[in-house]
């Protein structure tokens, strides 16, 4: 899958993790991010702990908000193929402090 297309580098980047299973995921990230999961607060590391290796995006279909954006089809595992959306909230020190992610209708 190309991923040349996101446009900001640390999204880009944290996503080839993502997308290899690769633990250095978590480095991208503060401590305790703040994670929502169609909207619902859920534990960014527990959430991981399970997907992490295991979940996917297959394509890449639409970037927005700098990069920081991203949308496209998801494998999550056990629970299916979907739209998804992932959207990377940095802070000041150049680490995501959140990330909102869910079924999208794009």
């Amino acid at each position: 899958m190309d991923l040349h297309k996101i446009t900001n580098e640390k999204v880009k980047n944290a996503i080839e993790a993502l997308q290899s299973g690769d633990e250095s995921w978590y480095s991208f990230f503060t401590e305790e991010p703040i994670m929502t999961d169609d909207g619902s607060k859920v534990n960014f590391r527990s959430f991981f702990l399970k997907a992490l290796g295991d979940e996917k995006f297959l394509s890449i279909d639409k970037i927005e908000n700098e990069g920081k954006d991203i949308y496209g089809t998801f494998n999550a595992g056990r629970w299916g193929t979907f739209k998804t959306y992932f959207k990377f909230q940095e802070n000041e020190e150049g680490k995501f402090d959140r990330l909102d992610i869910g079924q999208a209708n794009y």
